[in-house]
């Protein structure tokens, strides 16, 4: 194919009037990107490259899309493709992986669906495989494309009658009459595997939280002298570990084969910059108006404003495409860091409750302390740590001594979370001396929702105080929030939030102390004896009797 007649780059669209009628429009060309390795005089792609349908097979796309689909790219679905289907001088993809990354909403489904029908009727690979870790989202776009591929007249005579389309669940497979396959999968360790894979489609990359999915999708390209994976996502979290690993190394050159392509707003930008909304939706202005984004902006910055930063977070990561770190986190790190107060449990040991928390893996300890203060707060402080291979047999022999030093009226743990096989041997110790005077050894039996739950409500109440311990502070960026039916949640233990042991075992104990009884009132003994005369005896000093002075 041929490329086609220079257009105008919105003269498929009808654009969308915006509220001031000096908005920018959004931008075609990604803010991030990898740039092509053909130099010369600028091509017809427009943004002043050398590609042309002789380095690019992106052209061809683009007149596929325009001329037998009768549905145009839009400007920056046009020049991905070109882009993307840069070619090396055998004819090889230039891009094994070409990453991508931009706002929801702005029609990469439409995309995915051209090229895959242009992979499968123009170039007619035998395997195209789409996979995303909801099956649904693969599902939507490989629905969409054989729906297209059905109500058009020069493909659906090329879908035979029987077994072209397969849509049995786990099964879905549109086949034409050559042979060339479109299939998907979920993201697991299944999804791929025993296949050769021609063309891999990998959605929203940013909820693969480990490499398993990945490595038995990728790797089934790896025999493919042209195969090419795309993976388009918008942004996500540290949790987000293939898109972080993917997306560092693009960004480094640290593989000359892997592309990125990167729409999102900057760094530190206003949630309602129209610049950094342009940036990171190319489509602003064309097909989305601009008071759809500027006032849930707005309304993001107010709650945040406010003490609730979700809306603002999930703005960040669904419209200006930026990373954060966490999406759903358990606890507000501004709220948090206003309960900074750096203090001490020292004089507080008629109130001191200790909690201890094992992470799943086994690899961290946690025992924190807290008693209630004077003025109603909750005070939370390291009592000790420990980590490494063994090192829930380390705190177990540790403990006791520990405990004997701090003197805590109770000691805890959560009957039902990976700290409870460590809390058993020391419930179930038969020794001399266990457990210590006036230790009480008990199981948080409240529901472990309630108390993730009231621990970040007293922080966002500013009811709690701590003294900045850098464990704990690094394990309240890492959790997040792991949702139960009936509106509830706890903290999550999932993917690479693993070790938050030090966060349960501190909202473990504001639980125990505040759940504690009053301490008894202290004895008091009133000496009936006559004060010492004639200058203070042994007896006297040792009692503290006082003495008549002058006597």
């Amino acid at each position: 194919m041929t490329p086609p007649p220079s257009r105008s780059p919105t003269s498929a669209l009808a654009v969308v009037p915006t509220p001031t009628g000096d908005l920018p429009l959004g931008s075609t060309t990604p803010r991030l990107y990898s740039k092509p390795l053909v130099t010369g005089p600028p091509g017809p792609c427009g943004c002043g490259c050398a590609l042309t349908d002789q380095t690019s097979y992106g052209y061809d796309v683009v007149a596929f899309a325009d001329r037998v689909l009768g549905e145009p790219l839009d400007p920056w679905q046009r020049w991905l493709a070109i882009h993307g289907g840069e070619l090396l001088p055998d004819g090889r993809p230039r891009w094994r992986r070409v990453l991508v990354l931009v706002a929801r909403q702005n029609g990469k489904t439409t995309l995915l669906r051209t090229l895959a029908l242009y992979w499968l009727f123009v170039e007619r690979v035998k395997l195209i495989f789409g996979v995303s870790t909801n099956l649904d989202y693969a599902r939507e776009a490989w629905e969409s494309c054989v729906q297209r591929a059905e109500a058009h007249r020069l493909f659906k005579p090329l879908i035979p009658r029987r077994g072209g389309i397969r849509r049995v669940n786990g099964e879905q497979t549109l086949t034409t009459a050559e042979g060339c396959r479109y299939r998907i999968g979920a993201s697991n360790r299944k999804g791929g595997r025993s296949l050769s894979i021609d063309r891999l489609i990998a959605d929203e990359l940013r909820e693969q939280t480990t490499w398993v999915s990945y490595n038995a999708a990728y790797n089934a390209l790896q025999a493919r002298r042209h195969g090419q994976a795309w993976f388009i996502t918008n942004q996500g979290d540290d949790s987000s570990v293939v898109l972080n690993s993917l997306r560092r190394d693009a960004l480094k050159s640290a593989d000359p084969r892997l592309g990125i392509f990167e729409w999102s707003g900057p760094d530190g930008c206003d949630l309602d910059d129209p610049q950094a909304l342009a940036a990171a939706n190319p489509n602003l202005g064309r097909r989305i108006a601009w008071e759809d984004l500027l006032g849930p902006a707005r309304a993001a910055m107010a709650a945040e404003a406010a003490g609730e930063p979700e809306a603002a977070i999930g703005f960040r990561t669904e419209v200006l495409c930026q990373r954060v770190v966490l999406l759903d986190p358990a606890i507000d790190p501004a709220s948090w860091a206003r309960c900074l107060d750096p203090g001490s449990l020292a004089d507080l040991r008629t109130r001191l409750a200790v909690v201890i928390d094992a992470a799943p893996d086994g690899g961290h300890v946690t025992a924190y302390a807290a008693a209630v203060l004077d003025d109603g707060r909750v005070r939370v402080d390291p009592v000790q740590a420990w980590s490494g291979r063994g090192c829930i047999d380390t705190a177990e022999r540790a403990l006791p001594d520990l405990l004997a030093q701090v003197r805590p009226r109770s000691l805890g743990w959560f009957p039902t979370g990976p700290g409870a096989a460590l809390a058993a041997k020391l419930r179930d110790r038969k020794q001399r001396g266990w457990p210590p005077p006036g230790v009480k050894i008990e199981e948080i039996r409240a529901e472990t929702a309630a108390v993730c739950m009231g621990f970040a409500g007293l922080v966002a109440a500013g009811q709690i105080a701590h003294s900045g311990d850098a464990l704990l502070d690094a394990h309240v960026a890492l959790a997040e929030r792991h949702h139960r039916p009936g509106d509830t949640w706890t903290f999550s233990r999932k993917g690479q939030v693993g070790h938050v042991d030090a966060l349960y075992a501190a909202a473990g104990a504001a639980h125990l102390a505040r759940t504690l009884p009053p301490p008894p009132d202290p004895i008091v003994i009133t000496a009936r004896r006559p004060r010492c005369s004639g200058g203070p005896s042994q007896l006297c000093q040792a009692e503290g009797i006082p003495t008549e002075e002058g006597a």
